[in-house]
């Protein structure tokens, strides 16, 4: 037998000894654990503190991400990029109807991963847009917009042209380039697992067991009611244009060079325009 298999058994006799309430039992218990412990030369506190260190398993948690201060102009791309992220990392979320705060539910491995792949690509996503808006490659677009007017005791809705905003061009830039982000990191986790799977089928048992548990978890702790309105839309309008270069951007966007992992903390809602959204 293995040196772990013996720890694993000796431990495990020292745990029904020390859970017993039966003294003859926890003797009994006790004297088989010392056989096997002085016969394969294994100290009793080795094989105790084996045991309790493999029986500290990862279970699922939840964790509070604030995006930004509900109001702030660009939360719902921000919180979009998030969201994609934590797709492709096993974390499932539920989000504020203001898309100020979103509630990450997996293990906590995993949401430090996205909170890390989160910082990193938000500032890229901000600086991209940023230079995007200030090129002015987005003049000379327009967008149909629906305009309500009020005729008599009739409201009439009119289809009308205008040229594409800054903050339109903005909006759709990041909406693209958040959705692209996702794509990207969900094509390299299916690589990931296609590889590790093929080469041993207890690899996809486990992936399908945390599977299993993190959908448990979720069903259990997450009070989420409705759904989020902020993916995949820009109430400010469409621009083909603005899309375009979002998705081009996330398509060279750096996705190592992370900070370290764990050392993301707090509101990581940290890209800032540098011109008011304009």
């Amino acid at each position: 037998m293995s040196s772990e298999k013996m720890l694993t058994r000796i431990g495990a006799l020292l745990r029904q000894a020390e859970s017993t309430d039966n003294p003859h039992e926890g003797e009994a218990f006790m004297a088989a654990a010392q056989r096997l412990a002085t016969n394969s030369a294994i100290d009793l506190a080795v094989a105790r503190a084996h045991t309790a260190s493999s029986e500290k398993r990862a279970t699922p948690t939840q964790r509070l991400i604030t995006i930004g201060e509900p109001g702030k102009r660009g939360l719902r791309t921000y919180a979009q990029l998030f969201i994609a992220i934590a797709a492709a990392n096993d974390v499932q979320c539920d989000i504020a109807q203001t898309s100020a705060v979103i509630f990450a539910y997996g293990f906590a491995g995993d949401i430090d991963v996205c909170e890390a792949l989160y910082s990193s690509l938000l500032f890229q996503m901000v600086r991209d847009s940023d230079a995007y808006v200030r090129s002015g490659a987005y003049r000379g677009e327009t967008s149909v917009r629906t305009v309500v007017e009020t005729r008599g005791r009739r409201r009439v809705s009119t289809q009308v042209r205008k040229p594409v905003a800054g903050v339109t061009a903005r909006l759709n830039f990041q909406m693209a380039y958040a959705a692209r982000i996702g794509a990207r990191l969900a094509e390299t986790k299916k690589q990931t697992e296609t590889v590790s799977t093929a080469s041993s089928s207890e690899t996809a048992l486990v992936l399908r067991n945390k599977e299993i548990e993190l959908k448990d978890y979720y069903s259990s702790n997450s009070k989420a009611r409705g759904t989020w309105q902020g993916g995949g839309r820009a109430s400010a309008g469409h621009s083909s244009h603005a899309r375009q270069a979002g998705d081009k951007a996330a398509r060279s966007a750096r996705l190592g060079n992370l900070p370290e992992i764990g050392g993301v903390k707090g509101q990581i809602g940290r890209g800032e325009r540098s011109d008011g959204g304009r």
